[in-house]
């Protein structure tokens, strides 16, 4: 990516994943993290193995995949599911990231209950 134009085609896409997430998350609410972290990884995961699976036939050169198989359940749907998960993903940790320094300053290391495993809240 070199030029402004670049740039504001990555622009466009990030805010129309940001719109896309408040829909889903209208009808879906959190669902994507009820299992917590090992779930939310897991839906990533399932995402890119679908990639793989699909780039494998096109000895893993993913543009050319898109290119000969541009329908609307293709491998650029895949990609920007992908990418809106991460996107949630991210979100959260950072919720949870800030929760935890808010805590610290409170004495508390993780925010958990004491005995219970940080890792495994949503």
């Amino acid at each position: 990516m070199n030029s402004n134009e670049d740039y504001n085609q990555l622009q466009i896409i990030a805010n129309n994943d940001v719109n896309v997430l408040e829909e889903k998350g209208k009808a879906y609410g959190d669902s994507w993290k009820k299992r917590g972290g090992v779930g939310a990884y897991m839906m990533l995961a399932r995402k890119f193995d679908r990639l793989e699976n699909l780039a494998e036939h096109y000895d893993y050169n993913i543009f050319k995949a898109v290119v000969e198989n541009p329908g609307s359940d293709g491998p650029l749907d895949d990609i920007r599911d992908l990418r809106r998960y991460l996107l949630l993903v991210e979100g959260e940790v950072l919720r949870k990231l800030e929760a935890a320094s808010k805590n610290i300053g409170k004495g508390l290391a993780t925010g958990a209950e004491p005995g219970s495993s940080y890792t495994n809240q949503g």
